[in-house]
């Protein structure tokens, strides 16, 4: 890192330090998404056996965690460093970076409207995988249990789903006191019960699927994601068009302190 002085000009403090004071919310936000993420490896003895995450097929959601915590204090850090040491190469991957992943949220938006059923597909496929895992993670387990109490509904299409879970399967060879059951977030909650019973799925899949509407949420969370979406357009859009604020405003001001930075070097080189 180059530090320089200039003898007849200066950088505006004004983007110097809001550049500063927007990087810095970002890079404490890194940090704590770290430290939440390492303290919940830890509990879970991932650790001291790196192996327990990579025989997951499911989302360990910890991952998803440490993943954005990585890039916002890697940017956040950038971006307060360059600021404040005038560093033109750091600025210009803070704001490259900024740009890219603004760039990768727009295709993404974009191909998703256009390719609904291939993203439905893929979907399905991702939520099956992770009921597969259900049983194997905690983290991802409270995950499951909060989309299908949250949105109302049970397995990716419907509770048959569950039939992927080797605790939950209906085949004869299964041994589990859950066989053929859902898990308790299945189940249509009792306002009188002021304890939550864990059990309320068991062998409830034995019974006729006319007697399912009764006991536990028939919907699949795909069509009840599907349906949620219609209803909160406006929200989705309104973070959409905040975040997307936030990024452009970010780069603006990068873009800004470069120019002005660049344009000092070359006052001074005469």
């Amino acid at each position: 890192m180059h530090y320089y002085r200039y003898s007849n000009a200066e950088v505006s403090c004004w983007y110097k330090y809001l550049l500063f004071s927007y990087n810095i919310v970002f890079w404490l936000a890194g940090v704590a998404f770290l430290a939440a993420g390492l303290w919940a490896w830890s509990e879970k003895g991932v650790l001291s056996d790196l192996t327990k995450v990579t025989g997951l097929h499911g989302l360990d959601p910890v991952v998803l965690v440490l993943v954005v915590g990585i890039v916002m204090f890697t940017l956040g850090f950038a971006g307060c460093v360059g600021a404040l040491r005038e560093n033109i190469c750091l600025l210009k991957f803070f704001c490259g970076a900024i740009m890219f992943i603004f760039l990768l949220e727009l295709t993404v938006a974009v191909l998703a409207f256009l390719f609904q059923d291939w993203v439905r597909d893929r979907v399905k496929e991702f939520f099956e995988n992770n009921i597969k895992s259900y049983r194997d993670d905690i983290d991802l387990q409270n995950l499951i249990d909060s989309l299908q109490k949250i949105n109302h509904c049970c397995g990716a299409q419907g509770p048959d789903d569950w039939d992927f879970n080797i605790y939950f399967n209906c085949s004869s060879e299964s041994k589990s006191r859950e066989k053929c059951g859902v898990p308790f977030s299945c189940c249509i909650p009792d306002p009188a019960q002021k304890v939550v019973n864990t059990q309320c799925g068991y062998d409830v899949r034995k019974k006729s699927k006319n007697q399912w509407d009764d006991q536990i949420f028939v919907k699949g969370c795909i069509l009840a994601l599907e349906a949620w979406l219609p209803r909160n357009i406006y929200m989705v859009a309104g973070v959409f068009l905040a975040i997307s604020l936030l990024q452009i405003f970010g780069i603006f001001l990068a873009r800004t302190l470069i120019s002005d930075i660049e344009a000092v070097k070359a006052g001074n080189a005469f």
